[in-house]
């Protein structure tokens, strides 16, 4: 399995698949092609269906600018290998220089048709074990943590690079909270965090500020990402709300240390890496539940390591909360990440919490492992609709009367 720095990466949302990725794509074609004097993209599958609603011509244009870029929207070639798949071709003078295809994995991740891995700069070699089984077995051998296996791959400096992560969250949540106004593109969205956070229940009961609060912080991350601020993904951008709403709560109101919190994050960044290596975090491959379900298991198994939790709970809890986020479609209204993406980040935020409260009593009883539960998450995935999977042509995206409506 990659880095944690390969999941939690510090970027400008909307989209790790439709802007990260490409933007990341684009990046490495200016560096290999430096005599190129302009260059055009042509997009494929879910990044072209999706691509006007996320900001994907655009983070283009800007990427290779001041070259020329011509961005291309083909709807309907087949792209049996990935559904946000990207060609660039460099040019010098008319004649092409090159073409390369892209595809965007999920979190901002890239591979390239024909190339190892490495030609990314991404090192597969980091962690030997790829499933839960293994990992808990060789934790249990040794009587470590999970976070302690983390530093055994990765070293103690990932700690460093997760204090700076856990940073950019609290600073996205900051920034969420401190903002109103409306959220660019054409369905004029309001900015619902400050008033979540500031409206207190006129009868309001400690689970109802919890809930309150949790949901305020999940808000505020999704609307920075909505507006193409900087955000985490966690394990992408559209579910990027999720961890840091929960751990800034408990950080908030049970005072954990941000040493304690780091070592949640190393042990949250683990399960997403599983679910990342052997399954999928990419809305456009597996529907939303690869993407809102992985964040919620990851926020869960990180509530788990805050709280002390055994190696059984804290699989319980991952596994609880992802398999009631099963078969949930992505179907994002104008391809925008807006609805029913923010909502959907403090549901998951809540959903995080209760899984961690049936862990505490029920992880001698459970009969679903974990891994399991991510085999079932990636076959469900492949076996959802097209529609579903991030093209913005059923569900909510189809309904909703977008054709009223005008981009801005």
């Amino acid at each position: 399995m990659q880095s944690l720095k390969e999941l939690y990466k510090v970027g400008r949302g909307p989209s790790s698949s439709h802007t990260m990725g490409p933007e990341r794509a684009a990046k490495l074609m200016r560096s290999r092609y430096p005599a190129a004097d302009r260059f055009e993209v042509t997009l494929y599958g879910s990044l072209a269906s999706t691509g006007k609603g996320h900001g994907t011509d655009e983070v283009l244009k800007k990427t290779f600018s001041p070259l020329p870029c011509n961005v291309v929207f083909d709807y309907r070639t087949p792209v049996p290998v990935h559904p946000n798949t990207l060609d660039i071709s460099a040019f010098r003078e008319g004649e092409v220089l090159a073409r390369t295809r892209f595809y965007s994995v999920g979190g901002g991740t890239i591979k390239i048709e024909g190339e190892p891995d490495a030609n990314t700069g991404i090192d597969n070699a980091v962690y030997p074990l790829s499933t839960f089984d293994e990992i808990s077995a060789h934790c249990r051998s040794r009587n470590m943590r999970l976070w302690q296996y983390v530093a055994e791959c990765e070293g103690d400096g990932i700690f460093a690079y997760l204090h700076a992560i856990w940073e950019q969250m609290k600073a996205a949540v900051h920034d969420g909270l401190t903002t109103s106004g409306v959220l660019p593109g054409c369905l004029g969205t309001q900015r619902r965090a400050q008033y979540l956070y500031n409206q207190r229940h006129i009868d309001e009961s400690a689970q109802t500020r919890e809930n309150r609060l949790v949901c305020s912080y999940a808000f505020a991350v999704s609307e920075q990402n909505a507006s193409g601020g900087i955000i985490v993904t966690a394990p992408t951008c559209g579910s990027c709300g999720v961890v840091p709403s929960v751990l800034n709560y408990m950080q908030t109101e049970r005072g954990f240390t941000d040493e304690q919190v780091v070592k949640a994050l190393a042990t949250g960044g683990l399960i997403g890496n599983i679910i990342k290596t052997n399954a999928s975090i990419s809305g456009a491959e597996c529907g939303c539940q690869a993407e809102i379900g992985s964040a919620c298991s990851m926020a869960a198994a990180a509530l788990g390591e805050l709280f002390g939790m055994g190696m059984g709970q804290i699989e319980y809890a991952a596994e609880v909360a992802m398999e009631h986020h099963l078969g949930l479609t992505c179907d994002p209204i104008a391809g925008l990440v807006q609805i029913p993406c923010i909502e959907r980040n403090a549901v998951a935020a809540m959903r995080a919490i209760n899984a961690l409260s049936l862990a505490n009593f029920l992880s001698d009883s459970r009969k679903i492992s974990f891994d399991l539960i991510v085999k079932t998450m990636y076959n469900t995935g492949r076996d959802l609709l097209n529609s579903y999977r991030e093209t913005s042509s059923g569900g909510l995206a189809k309904y909703y009367p977008v054709d009223k409506l005008h981009f801005e």
